[in-house]
């Protein structure tokens, strides 16, 4: 197997004349490694010493400390370059314009990992627009989508559930890589900013990120392992929701429970989800939801990974839930994610709608035929940003 060279080991081992003497501001974090485990900024450093002026950090931190929603970061300085590090969220989601002062190329490094309400995608979309209005060059140094370039799952958002888990009508599961969708964004979304694609080398559409050969870096505290970006598309929708997805244990959204949950009761629904078996398990998280309480509940395996849909999956999971727990089951309050009136569940899965519908008595198959029609458009649209 070759393996696979991200866009960052390519620009590190190829001349760029027109990357030497100019100003780089670099959005990164922990993820931003070589495949020896260099970070980019030290890379870059080596190759052309002294053009990096700035770095921009995306949520969670530079360093990825930060484990919580609406956890902010503030400015620091890189104590290996000496260069200010601003944090994209923090005082701001949005650079300022300052921020590109005596910036010439913003080079963007980020592992994306396949799921529309990963944040990371929409402070790319919003560095794009502070650079065209200010006319500065965009590079993104591509990376693999660790759940492959094929597949899609979910619904679109509809225009009045817009929010920073979900900027543009692009499916749950989206199957694009990051330089694709920055791409998609910048064409499809008319964003429309000086923007340049270093492409990876050896991947291919229908790779996970263990097919990669890469080892994998958590670019955010609760992304710890491959696995965990497998079952996110569906699991995320738990931080909607009073029942834990795994938070403040070590294999969060790969679990989920509560301390109310009859367990036998909700597998009895599940008996024809495909390619997952669900374990019976219990346990104790020592932060968020739940807190130092035993929860009852399980975890996914997953034993097909062309059968498995993740976000129909948690779905039914979620109905099942409700049906039996209708008494304790409670649906998260605002704010999330800076959104202070609507209900969590609405922003993440970009519907009211679907939300209503899970509540109700409605067939499952009836809602998941709904948004089919939906994702076969977003597919046609996704192949014209194919870059491999």
């Amino acid at each position: 197997m070759n393996i696979v060279k991200t866009g960052l080991e390519v620009i590190i081992n190829k001349e760029r004349e027109d990357l030497k003497n100019k100003n780089i501001a670099l959005l990164c974090n922990p993820a931003s490694v070589t495949n020896s485990y260099e970070h980019g900024r030290i890379a870059i450093e080596n190759k052309y010493p002294g053009v990096i002026k700035a770095l921009f950090s995306p949520q969670h931190g530079f360093f990825a400390e930060k484990q919580d929603n609406m956890i902010e970061s503030v400015n620091i300085t890189d104590s290996v370059l000496n260069v200010p590090v601003y944090s994209l969220y923090g005082e701001t989601r949005k650079p300022f314009d300052e921020m590109f002062d005596g910036i010439d190329i913003l080079l963007i490094d980020i592992q994306d990992v396949g799921t529309r309400v990963y944040t990371f995608i929409y402070t790319i979309s919003y560095c794009m627009e502070v650079a065209r209005k200010l006319n500065k060059k965009v590079i993104v140094l591509d990376r693999p989508n660790p759940i492959n370039g094929i597949d899609i799952e979910g619904n679109l958002i509809e225009p009045e559930y817009k929010s920073f888990v979900g900027r543009f009508p692009i499916p749950m599961r989206h199957g694009l890589t990051v330089g694709e969708l920055a791409v998609l964004f910048n064409e499809e979304f008319k964003i429309g900013c000086d923007l340049e694609i270093i492409r990876m080398e050896n991947w291919t559409r229908e790779m996970y990120f263990k097919d990669t050969g890469i080892n994998w870096v958590i670019p955010s505290p609760n992304m710890p392992t491959p696995d965990t970006a497998i079952v996110y598309p569906g699991q995320v929708i738990w931080e909607g929701t009073n029942i834990s997805e795994g938070r403040g244990t070590t294999q969060p959204f790969e679990i989920v429970g509560a301390p109310f949950l009859d367990v036998d009761k909700i597998l009895d629904q599940l008996n024809d989800t495909k390619g997952v078996i669900f374990r019976k398990i219990a346990f104790e998280p020592t932060s968020n939801k739940w807190a130092n309480e035993r929860c009852h509940g399980f975890q996914l395996h997953i034993t097909d990974l062309k059968s498995y849909n993740s976000f129909q999956t948690s779905i039914k999971i979620l109905r099942a839930i409700i049906n039996n727990h209708r008494d304790e089951f409670r649906w998260k309050e605002p704010p999330y994610e800076y959104e202070y009136k609507k209900k969590p569940i609405d922003l993440i899965l970009g519907s009211r709608k679907i939300r209503i519908d899970i509540e109700g008595t409605r067939n499952l198959n009836d809602i998941f035929s709904e948004y089919t029609e939906y994702l076969n458009i977003f597919n046609e649209v996704k192949k014209k940003y194919h870059l491999y």
